[in-house]
C-alpha cells in the first residue's frame, strides 16, 4: 500500500491515462495531494481506491502536476534510478550507430526516453540540456555529473531560455552544468560535412539534429537546381544542397547572426557564399511576396525548401497557425518552376500529418498548382517516439512534385 502521507490521488475514474503508462497528470484529475508535499518531490499516485499505480514528480503550479518517471513500485527514483535511465538513452543511440552518420544528434528525448523534462543533444564533446520542467530542474547539477560519467563527454551546458518553463514557475537558465567551459562555438560533422554550432547564441540547442536524415533526402532532389531554402537557420539544408550538385542557394531567415553563420557553414565545406548563394535577411513572408509581385509568373526556383519554426504553439492558435503554413506554402508554390520540388515542414506537434498534408493541398488548389507527394518524412530515430506518447511525434514534412 502506498505512504499515505507521499501520495497523491486521483479522482474517480481518471486513472486511465496512467494506467495505460501515459507519463502526464493533469490537474483536473488529482483529488488530493498531501499538504506535506513539495515542488519537485517524488511522490506516489494511487487511484480513488488507494491502489498504487506509479510514482514521479509534483508541481502544483503546473497544470501537469505530476510527470510520471515508473511503473513499478519496488523501483526507487535515486541516484541509481536516474543512471540507468541515462545509460539506456545512450546506449540506444549507440545501436542505432549514429556516430558513424554524425557526432551531433539527441541523446535524450524527454518523455520519449522516460525522462520527462530533459532534453539532452550532443555536439562532438559537449553536451547541451534544456529542462522543461521543476522535477528535472531541482536535480539538473546531478543529472549533469550522471550525464558526464555515462558518455565521457568534457562539459555539459544548460540551454533552458524556453517557454515551457514559465508553466512550471520557472525562469529562464543557461551556463555550465558541470565539467569543462566549452568554446563559445563547437564544429560537428554531419554524413561527411561539417557545421559550426553555437553553443551560447544558437537557437534551441544550437542545431536542429531532428532533421538530420531529411536534409539529406531533400538533397538529393536538389541537382542542378536553384533552391531556395527558406527560414534557413545556419544553411544546414543549403550545405547538404550544394554537396548534392545544386546549381545555386537563396537562404531567406530573420536573423542576420544566422545568416552570416551559414555563410560560414558554406566555406567551412568548400563552397563559395559569393559565387552559389545569396543570402536575405528578413521577415520570410515579406521577401517570398516580394518576389512574387516582382515575378508574377513565379518560375524563379527549381526546388523550394520550407522549414519554419512552429507555428501552432497552443490549441488556441491553431487557425492563426494553419493561415501561416497555407499562405508560406502557397507563396513558395507561385516561386516554383513546373516539375519543381517543394520539401515542406511543419514542426507543432498539435499539427498532425493528415491536418498538414490538407493545408498542403489547400495551398496548392489556390496556387493552381497540382502537386504529386514523393516521399513523407518524420524525425531522425534519436528523437525516439514512445508509443504511449504520441505528442513525441511532432515533425512532419512532405517531398512534392508541383506540375
Amino acid at each position: 500500500m502506498p505512504n499515505n502521507q507521499e501520495t497523491v490521488v486521483l479522482k474517480s475514474g481518471r486513472d486511465k491515462p496512467v494506467r495505460q503508462r501515459h507519463p502526464w497528470v493533469f490537474s483536473g484529475a488529482i483529488r488530493h495531494i498531501p499538504d506535506s508535499l513539495a515542488g519537485g518531490d517524488v511522490v506516489d499516485v494511487a487511484d480513488a481506491k488507494g491502489r498504487w499505480l506509479a510514482r514521479g514528480y509534483l508541481n502544483r503550479a503546473s497544470q501537469i502536476q505530476v510527470r510520471l518517471l515508473t511503473w513499478e513500485e519496488g523501483e526507487a527514483v535515486d541516484r541509481d534510478f536516474w543512471r540507468r535511465r541515462i545509460r539506456q538513452a545512450v546506449e540506444l543511440r549507440r545501436r542505432l550507430q549514429l556516430s558513424d552518420a554524425s557526432d551531433a544528434y539527441r541523446l535524450i528525448n524527454g518523455e520519449s526516453d522516460f525522462l520527462p523534462g530533459l532534453i539532452v543533444d550532443r555536439y562532438a564533446g559537449c553536451l547541451v540540456a534544456q529542462i522543461g520542467t521543476l522535477g528535472m530542474d531541482v536535480r539538473k547539477h546531478e543529472l549533469a555529473e550522471l550525464l558526464l560519467e555515462e558518455t565521457g563527454c568534457q562539459s555539459v551546458v544548460e540551454r533552458s531560455e524556453i517557454a515551457v518553463r514559465r508553466p512550471e514557475g520557472l525562469q529562464g537558465a543557461a551556463g555550465l552544468l558541470a565539467g569543462d567551459e566549452p568554446p563559445d562555438r563547437v564544429e560537428v560533422t554531419e554524413h561527411g560535412l561539417r557545421f559550426l554550432v553555437d553553443l551560447v547564441h544558437g537557437q534551441k540547442t544550437g542545431f536542429y539534429t531532428d532533421q538530420s536524415e531529411n536534409r539529406r533526402r531533400v538533397a538529393a532532389y536538389c541537382r542542378g537546381a536553384r533552391v531556395l531554402n527558406a527560414f534557413s537557420y545556419t544553411g544546414a539544408f543549403a550545405v547538404h544542397a550544394l554537396a548534392a550538385g545544386a546549381r545555386s542557394i537563396a537562404n531567406v531567415d530573420a536573423s542576420y547572426d544566422a545568416l552570416a553563420l551559414a555563410e560560414e557553414n558554406l566555406r567551412l565545406n568548400g563552397f563559395d557564399p559569393d559565387a552559389l548563394s545569396v543570402n536575405v535577411a528578413g521577415d520570410v513572408f515579406a521577401v517570398l511576396r516580394d518576389w512574387r509581385d516582382i515575378e508574377p509568373d513565379g518560375e524563379l526556383f527549381d526546388a523550394v525548401i520550407l522549414d519554419p519554426p512552429k507555428f501552432v504553439h497552443a490549441r488556441d492558435h491553431m487557425d492563426r497557425g494553419l493561415r501561416g503554413y497555407k499562405e508560406i506554402n502557397m507563396l513558395a508554390l507561385r516561386l516554383l518552376k513546373p516539375g519543381g520540388i517543394l520539401a515542406t515542414f511543419s514542426c507543432s506537434g498539435l499539427v498532425d500529418f493528415d491536418l498538414f498534408q490538407k493545408v498542403i493541398f489547400g495551398a496548392a488548389l489556390d496556387a493552381g498548382r497540382d502537386l504529386q507527394i514523393l516521399e513523407r518524412l518524420h524525425q531522425a530515430s534519436d528523437h525516439t517516439v514512445a508509443i504511449t506518447f504520441p505528442q513525441g511525434e511532432y515533425l512532419k514534412g512532405l517531398i512534392c512534385h508541383a506540375l
